[in-house]
Order: C-alpha cells, then sequence, then structure tokens
C-alpha cells in the first residue's frame, strides 16, 4: 500500500524587509504550508504579479526539501525556533487582530506606541499612533504610500500584544486624523 500525499502547488512568495524584497517560487500544498513554514512572508497571488515573476529567474524551494535557497533559508530556521513557543499560531486563523506594539527607532529614545487593526494577511487596516503626551493620531490605507503586511500573525510574541477591539475603538474614536493640525 502506498502512502497518498497531497501534490503540491507552486506559490510566488515574497520577503520584504522594507524598502525593498526578496523573491521565490515554493513549492507546497497550500498557503498555509508555506506560511507555517517560512517566517515573515506574503504569498502574492495577483495574476499580474504572477505571470511576470515568471521571467524573473527565481529561485525555487520545496516546504519539506533538504535544502533552502539563501535568504529563504533565514525564514525556515526564525519559523522553526517559533514553532515550539507557547502562543506560535495563535492568531493565525484569526481574520481581524488589534495589536499594542511599540516600536523605538534604534536611538532607544523615541518609543512609539502603536495600537493596530490588522487582517489575516498581516496588512494593517487601521492605526492609532499614541505620542507622548496621550493623544492619538489616527490613519488607515489612503494615508500611507505601501502598505506590506506589517506582522506576521504566526509569530508567538504577538500574542502578548494583543488588545481587545473596544480598546481598539476607544482610542479610534478620540484620536485626530494624521492630516488635522
Amino acid at each position: 500500500m502506498t502512502d497518498h500525499v497531497a501534490p503540491t502547488s507552486r506559490f510566488l512568495v515574497l520577503h520584504d524587509y522594507g524598502m525593498g524584497g526578496s523573491w521565490w517560487w515554493v513549492h507546497a500544498r497550500s498557503v498555509r504550508e508555506v506560511r507555517e513554514t517560512f517566517a515573515d512572508v506574503e504569498v502574492v497571488d495577483s495574476p499580474e504579479t504572477v505571470e511576470r515573476a515568471g521571467g524573473w529567474g527565481l529561485d525555487e524551494a520545496w516546504v519539506d526539501g533538504a535544502t533552502t535557497p539563501d535568504g529563504l533559508d533565514g525564514l525556515r530556521a526564525k519559523r522553526e525556533a517559533q514553532r515550539g513557543l507557547a502562543g506560535f499560531g495563535a492568531l493565525a486563523d484569526r481574520k481581524t487582530v488589534w495589536l499594542r506594539r511599540r516600536w523605538d527607532y534604534e536611538d532607544d529614545e523615541d518609543m512609539t506606541l502603536y495600537l493596530m487593526e490588522v487582517e489575516a494577511d498581516g496588512r494593517r487596516t487601521r492605526q492609532v499612533e499614541l505620542v507622548p503626551d496621550g493623544t492619538g493620531v489616527r490613519s488607515g490605507p489612503d494615508d500611507w504610500p505601501f502598505n506590506p503586511p506589517v506582522v506576521d500573525l504566526y509569530d508567538p510574541e504577538l500574542v502578548g500584544m494583543e488588545i481587545s477591539e473596544d480598546e481598539f475603538e476607544t482610542h479610534w474614536r478620540s484620536a485626530r486624523h494624521v492630516d488635522e493640525a
């Protein structure tokens, strides 16, 4: 008797690192399998982009392959390290997640607190920046020149950053719009 192995498909995978990105073709049984195997990646399914990528000469990888191309190997190692931690994947199946996330800008002085409403793909839909004096500045996709995924919902660290929808909405309603003086 032969074991049944689900067929794989070829997915276009992007790791957006801010001012650029790395691309690969990944063979997997599903989008979920790609995201469970590699940290901080997006599966791009725009037909136009997939067609254009066909001519880019991208490296190919298999989710259960013995080797992984440069760059993608580090994202696999990061995911493997996360897998055993409490909270791994706890937010991954949610349609919407609300997070409180602090970012410092490498000077350890400008600590900015962001409240974010994030969709299942890790993209922000709304955001409130809480400034030191306690006021909030709200913004949305129309206010941002780019909106790549900003979080990986499989990341176990995000569980401790989750807030309620009510908390987010309270700050959203009291915040001024980014364009208001």
